[in-house]
């Protein structure tokens, strides 16, 4: 997404740019639900999209329902809500085939003399003016110019899932799919949404319904046990959906059933395939290395509270162009794109920390915690997550 941001914006401000993928296939198909800001639908704009038109799903409200299913609270919250796969189909659309290389594996960055080279895993290479690295949290391309940044766990872990809108029943969907909807169990956290059904449909009866489920995990136990799979791999920063052993998936419903309200626990309940990401902090002391300019989720990876994520990618994107139509000199771009977006982004990694740190109860010593806890009520779930204005 953020790759796309970025080539896109350049090519309107006079630059050649080529995207290269390190998958094989298609992105287009992945991804769950997106809480879209108005920051990001303004970079889209400048992208040529138009996200007025068929963006995603509005709704107005927030709900907080208890363990027993009643309603806790209620906030007025007007927001679209979108997924991954609509946003990336807009911006794909926008930029040409030609130019977009799918299985080119980063393996060696080299730089010389003001260029710099990729050098891909099937043997071949690109030079340029200017590589930007946007390729998420695991980036080739960071551990090529800042090796010694690495991805931090956070000591809790997020389920995910979508269930088509067709398959909730009534009285369920009456309760929760006009709305964004909360779950609070002790030193968790649940939501759920609604977003476009299947190839952006967005007809009533048509949409999907996405949760994310944080819920805390030991490094050291819980952790491994979640994300090793039933031959025994032990995936660290993530396993594949396919590979979630059936007995994990078993336990998480399990748990629905005795933490959750009824009307969440459906939406568990009916998911066909559950996938869980590990919440890892990334944050990098730089933003530009010689001719490299790292952004999105590369540069820092916030934790999801903030829903800002693909927004902070667009960002990151529409100051390096801007910062590159503005100055001749690459060198001097890329120090004033740094300067800009460094601190920026640290905010966002600092609020997603403090919305989080109740999440992390076996990490925090008691008085740490007790401040966390202030921001696990209804009324400040409902004014603070997915939030920009802070």
């Amino acid at each position: 997404m953020s790759g796309l941001f970025a080539a896109i914006l350049l090519r309107r401000a006079g630059w050649e740019a080529d995207i290269y993928e390190r998958v094989d296939v298609g992105l287009i198909g992945r991804g769950a639900g997106i809480v879209t800001h108005e920051e990001m639908r303004a970079v889209l704009r400048a992208a040529g999209c138009d996200p007025s038109r068929d963006l995603g799903v509005d709704v107005t409200m927030r709900r907080t329902l208890d363990r027993s299913g009643a309603v806790a609270g209620d906030f007025v919250c007007p927001q679209t809500l979108t997924s991954w796969d609509r946003v990336f189909r807009m911006l794909r659309q926008e930029f040409p085939d030609a130019r977009y290389h799918i299985g080119k594996e980063l393996q060696r960055v080299e730089q010389n003399g003001g260029r710099v080279v990729a050098h891909f895993a099937d043997g071949t290479a690109a030079e340029g003016d200017l590589l930007v690295g946007a390729d998420g949290f695991r980036s080739n391309v960071r551990a090529e110019v800042l090796p010694a940044v690495k991805p931090a766990y956070a000591g809790y872990i997020a389920w995910r899932g979508l269930v088509d809108e067709a398959a909730i029943p009534p009285p369920v969907h009456a309760d929760i799919f006009d709305a964004m909807v909360f779950g609070l169990p002790p030193n968790e956290q649940f939501i759920s949404y609604p977003v476009a059904g299947r190839d952006n449909d967005l007809r009533p009866g048509h949409r999907r319904c996405n949760f994310v489920w944080y819920r805390p995990a030991d490094e050291a136990t819980e952790l491994r046990r979640l994300l090793t799979d039933a031959s025994g791999r032990f995936h660290a920063l993530g396993i594949p959906p396919p590979l979630v052993r059936a007995d994990v998936i078993a336990s998480l419903r399990e748990d629905s059933r005795t933490l959750l309200a009824p009307q969440l626990d459906a939406v568990v309940s009916l998911t066909p395939q559950p996938f869980l990401q590990p919440i890892f902090d990334v944050e990098t002391e730089r933003m530009a290395v010689g001719s490299v300019a790292i952004i999105g989720d590369a540069a820092f990876l916030a934790r999801p509270h903030v829903a800002a994520g693909v927004t902070k990618a667009a960002e990151d994107a529409m100051a390096l162009a801007n910062a590159l139509r503005a100055h001749d000199d690459v060198a001097t771009a890329l120090a004033a794109f740094e300067r800009e977006r460094m601190p920026a982004n640290r905010r966002i990694m600092d609020r997603g920390r403090e919305l989080g740190g109740y999440l992390q109860p076996h990490l925090l010593a008691p008085a740490a915690l007790a401040a966390a806890e202030r921001h696990h009520t209804p009324a400040a779930i409902m004014s603070e997550i997915a939030v920009l204005d802070f």
